[in-house]
């Protein structure tokens, strides 16, 4: 018998007849023994409602009442899937995230797990019931209720899977895997059945959309084994999904690529002529980070005649925000002048086995310019390279990056 905990998603549980569908896998895996946990989101859309229900009344939402808000889409969900597992005859109870006591801090909205009380899970598990529990959400030392933020259920299910030591945490979604890169771009695509911890957490950072960044943190964190599956692929007729292990589980030869990430979602800043003196850096990015702007790539050029160009990336989002404050900071810090381009995009290839295999960089460029595709900026890991191109470009240079990898061929 294996204690599974299992996540669907909102696109999973769209419709009361997705759940139904949800409510007879569930049952399949309950019927051959094994204990089951299942940690649902919200229908599909019901949390953009939501928040756009609260912007209605309040056009800058308190935090601590939206997540009270936010919260009950999980509440709905959780309720219909266990009616729905009653009516199959398997019996089941459900949890908001504070019947549990998932204890979380206050940060709401983007509130972080201190410790899960499994102890009313667990004893319903041993008494036969499925446990249904609402993700997304817990509680805070003073009862109120909080969020983890967007995506958040994946984070839950894998905090849920860890306190309970369960034997898998299986992450159910509207794809059958995690993929060499996004089929919709390149047709040629294929699903990996393993992928590491390592591989996934670059992935998940670099722009693949699968699984959110923090479980994965998580899930490494715990060692709690992940495996991402479909849950619109017919009863019975389930693929095997993506595993997500760790390196050592994996055999010794591994692909030296293992998946092209992306993201569309990139803006570019320059500082153009610097004083080239210590400090400069923080006197042009400190600003910055205190309006809680990420900052990914940095470039400093070599100083010349005592000045620099200075270059990084943000989210679009943050372009014009980012923007505004240089040209806030640009008298005081002596630069010349402000540039800036929110058509950029990254472009990422992933795998472990680049630490055993020279000349990756060099294909990578080799490959870019062959296309004419001008590189602007670049970032590199042990297990990565990144770089930033013209938004114009991006889908061609997956195309020709998953090409020149062999990512369309079956390993051996």
């Amino acid at each position: 018998m294996a204690l599974i905990v299992q996540k669907y998603g909102g696109t999973s549980v769209g419709s009361p007849e997705r759940i139904k569908n949800v409510a007879r896998r569930v049952a399949s895996w309950r019927a051959k023994g094994d204990q089951v946990v299942v940690v649902v989101s919200a229908m599909s859309g019901e949390t953009n409602r939501l928040l756009a229900l609260a912007k209605e009344v309040q056009a800058n939402p308190d935090s601590r009442e939206l997540d009270v808000i936010a919260s009950t889409g999980e509440q709905v969900t959780i309720g219909l899937l266990s009616m729905a597992l009653m009516d199959i005859g398997v019996k089941a109870r459900s949890y908001t995230g504070g019947q549990v006591r998932i204890l979380t801090d206050s940060a709401f909205t983007k509130a972080r797990i201190l410790s899960i009380d499994e102890e009313n899970i667990r004893r319903d598990l041993d008494d036969g019931l499925v446990v249904v529990v609402a993700g997304f959400q817990g509680v805070d030392e003073s009862g109120n209720v909080t969020t983890l933020g967007r995506g958040g259920s994946d984070t839950s299910a894998v905090a849920i899977a860890a306190a309970l030591k369960a034997d898998e945490c299986q992450i159910y979604t509207d794809v059958d895997g995690v993929y060499t890169t996004d089929p919709r771009i390149v047709p040629e695509a294929r699903r990996l059945e393993t992928v590491t911890f390592e591989e996934m957490l670059e992935m998940a950072s670099l722009g693949s959309k699968v699984l959110q960044i923090r479980a994965v943190e998580f899930a490494g964190k715990y060692k709690v084994k992940l495996r991402v599956l479909s849950s619109l692929e017919e009863l019975g007729q389930e693929g095997p999904g993506t595993l997500i292990t760790f390196e050592e589980d994996v055999k010794m030869e591994q692909p030296i690529i293992s998946g092209i990430a992306f993201t569309r979602d990139e803006a570019k800043l320059t500082v153009l002529g610097v004083p080239d003196r210590p400090g400069i850096a923080y006197q042009i990015l400190g600003p910055v980070a205190e309006a809680a702007i990420d900052v990914d790539m940095i470039i400093q050029n070599v100083g010349y005649d005592g000045s620099t160009d200075f270059s990084f990336t943000v989210p679009r989002g943050e372009f014009a925000k980012a923007t505004a404050i240089l040209e806030q900071v640009k008298g005081h810090i002596g630069a010349r002048q402000i540039t800036g381009d929110n058509k950029a995009a990254k472009v990422s290839v992933v795998g472990v086995g680049m630490r055993s295999h020279v000349g990756i960089a060099s294909k990578m460029f080799r490959t870019l310019a062959e296309e004419g595709i001008n590189i602007q900026m670049i970032s590199t890991s042990e297990i990565k390279i990144s770089v930033v191109i013209d938004e114009k470009y991006l889908e061609l240079a997956v195309r020709v990056l998953h090409k020149v990898f062999d990512l369309d061929q079956v390993p051996a």
